[in-house]
């Protein structure tokens, strides 16, 4: 053109290819259905305009554990993968001497629990199907806490803006999502 614009054969050209190719990765969103009993003692809410403060990240879902529905956890700020004695008495789970005890003080109102015992059961969040091993401890947050051990086995990465959280196992691409906010 004789202004000095430059006028491109197609807007498509301007347009950035996808990163990834999204037909081929499994989104995980909760389960649905009658939850196990627990006294819900930790909420994560986002502000008004939306954000969550950096070490709020931490993501609610829902998954199967044994046939029962279970609230789990997934905070990469947790040294440890925990399963609630309520789960355990519940669903009757066999439990194992944990090979070094310690205490925790995060999960209880009761302050500093003793941990020493674990348990390892499989659970799963629609076809992601895992089984990880847990201590066993009295938590009112929640039936399932995976925490920093889980995310580092997993090679799990927190997307921030979504809350969500892609990995890769057993060569299938994972994307877990969060229980929404009417959930």
């Amino acid at each position: 053109m004789d202004n000095g614009e430059v006028e491109s054969e197609s807007s498509s050209d301007d347009e950035m290819p996808p990163l990834e190719n999204s037909s081929d990765v499994e989104v995980a969103e909760p389960v649905d259905g009658v939850v196990l009993d627990t006294r819900c003692a930790l909420s994560i809410q986002p502000k008004e305009d939306g954000d969550v403060e950096p070490r709020e990240h931490i993501s609610h879902t829902r998954c199967l554990d044994q046939g029962k529905v279970c609230n789990m956890i997934l905070d990469g700020g947790s040294c440890t993968n925990v399963a609630s004695t309520i789960l355990v008495e519940k669903i009757n789970l066999q439990t194992a001497k944990h090979p070094r005890p310690y205490k925790l003080q995060w999960l209880s109102h009761i302050g500093e629990v003793k941990v020493d015992k674990q348990v390892s059961v499989p659970f799963a969040i629609e076809n992601y199907k895992d089984e990880v091993l847990r201590d066993v401890v009295l938590m009112e947050a929640g039936h399932i806490l995976l925490g920093r051990p889980w995310q580092l086995d997993r090679k799990v990465t927190h997307k921030e803006y979504t809350n969500c959280l892609p990995f890769i196992y057993n060569e299938t691409k994972i994307t877990l999502t969060p229980l929404s906010q009417r959930q």
